[in-house]
């Protein structure tokens, strides 16, 4: 009879020999079937084999291999909320409880074991530990999510940190307004600071040389048109709603629906992204005509510097601005040095920085010339796009604030009625105009935003 080459498996217990073993009598009686079927002359195998006795049972689930003592316990997650890591480290659960119990392979007969291995009948017996285990705690709920407040606790204790509560709104109150007084405090700060420079006698003889003004080309234009005045308020109703869905783009995480051009149905965008796109298109269409008018009727000599002066003029006006102690305003005829170099950085600078960089980060953009990406990588475009939005919101927050600050009828006539004076036309004007700019920032929702993209492609959920 040619001796069969047995197939051995993975150790029943860590550290242990492959199973079945080598040796033995669990060897004879396992290849004995299979010598049995190889071979016509032996005997035929019985039919079905004896299922083990209670004894073989017991003794199987009372051996632990000696191989297991020393190694390290692994140890999981908690039981129970704010509780230790299970197991307990003074218990030792050995693995091979469950493989014992589970397989028993043995002779009714005689009561030899699966665990044929002779050394294993020497080793001690272990109690189980599951006598001692408390009982499973487990909260009526499914799987705890990151929003369960039990599951946020467990999960800051396992980084060993504690977890920090949400303010109460009181306490944001509170912190609120904390922050605007210190803000108030800055301000008489620099305010009493730059009224004890401006005192001074060389600063005092400064502002005389450099009042903050200065003139301009004898073939400026006097006077604020009208075309102007309604190019200032479509600027501003566009750049309110887009820094308004840019911010959403920015934070938006799932978006609600999204916008499919008809030529190109695997190319899909955010409906807000869209919306945003959109509007650039808008502001882009309506700045090229300024920009267009403003060098054929002369305007732009008021907002374009033509002289070296401009800058120490600049510093003049703001430490009269700072000072409380108002540069003279004459905005239907000139603006001060201060205000011609910020219209010009908004319109000149500010401007195409916000054009050209979110070109690069939109669609338009060809995605497959690796030569041009190469040259303007898209990571710049980001790192340009938000700064210059955050610049166009700090601009209108000071604009605005000059205006109603320095003369508010006046300052409004002059760029919504295109008069000098002091009627209420242009108060009036500028309130309907915020209205308008309300209620497009009320429209703007997913269900009206929609049925206005479906126009121009097709609207999916996902």
């Amino acid at each position: 009879m040619n001796a069969t080459v047995r197939r051995r498996g993975l150790p029943r217990v860590p550290g242990g020999e492959p199973w079945p073993p080598g040796t033995g009598a669990a060897t004879a009686a396992t290849t004995a079937p299979v010598d049995a079927v190889g071979s016509s002359d032996a005997p035929a195998a019985p039919a079905a084999a004896p299922m083990p006795s209670a004894t073989s049972t017991r003794t199987t689930d009372a051996v632990l291999p000696a191989a297991t003592e020393g190694l390290p316990l692994r140890r999981g997650l908690p039981r129970t909320p704010g509780g230790d890591p299970w197991p307990p480290a003074a218990a030792r659960r050995p693995v091979e409880d469950a493989v014992a119990s589970s397989v028993h392979v043995g002779d009714e007969t005689t009561g030899a074991t699966a665990l044929a291995d002779p050394a294993a009948s020497e080793v001690p017996a272990v109690a189980t530990a599951a006598a001692d285990r408390p009982p499973l705690r487990m909260p009526r709920t499914v799987v705890p999510t990151a929003s369960s407040e039990q599951w946020s606790d467990l999960r800051a204790e396992r980084l060993g940190r504690e977890r920090t509560p949400a303010p109460a709104p009181s306490r944001r109150v509170a912190q609120a307004l904390a922050g605007g007084a210190a803000l108030a405090v800055a301000a008489v700060m620099v305010v009493l600071f730059t009224r004890w420079i401006v005192s001074t006698p060389a600063v005092a003889a400064f502002l005389i040389a450099y009042p903050g003004d200065y003139p301009l080309p004898e073939t400026a234009p006097v006077g604020l048109p009208a075309w102007l005045g309604w190019q200032h308020f479509l600027n501003a109703f566009f750049l309110v709603l887009i820094v308004r869905s840019g911010l959403q783009v920015r934070h938006e995480k799932r978006p609600s629906a999204f916008w499919s051009p008809r030529r190109n149905a695997k190319r899909k965008i955010s409906l807000t992204l869209w919306f945003h796109q959109a509007l650039d298109v808008l502001w882009i269409a309506n700045g090229i005509p300024f920009v267009v008018l403003l060098f054929a009727t002369g305007q732009w000599m008021r907002i374009v510097p033509t002289s070296w002066e401009v800058f120490p003029n600049a510093v003049s006006a703001v430490l009269q601005y700072a000072s409380l102690q108002w540069p003279t305003e004459n905005g239907w005829v000139a603006y001060n040095a201060l205000q011609q170099m910020a219209y010009f950085t908004i319109v000149f600078v500010a401007a195409p920085l916000a054009i050209v960089s979110g070109v690069r980060m939109s669609g338009v953009w060809p995605r497959d010339a690796e030569r041009l990406n190469r040259a303007y990588p898209i990571a710049w475009a980001r790192a340009v796009h938000y700064p210059v939005m955050l610049f166009f919101v700090a601009f209108t927050v000071v604009h605005v604030g000059l205006v109603l600050a320095t003369g508010a009828r006046r300052n409004l006539n002059h760029m919504y009625a295109a008069q000098d004076g002091d009627g209420w036309l242009g108060v009036i004007v500028f309130a309907a105009s915020l209205a308008v700019i309300a209620a497009a920032w009320i429209a703007a929702r997913p269900s009206v935003l929609a049925s206005v993209a479906r126009v121009f492609g097709s609207v999916a959920s996902r």
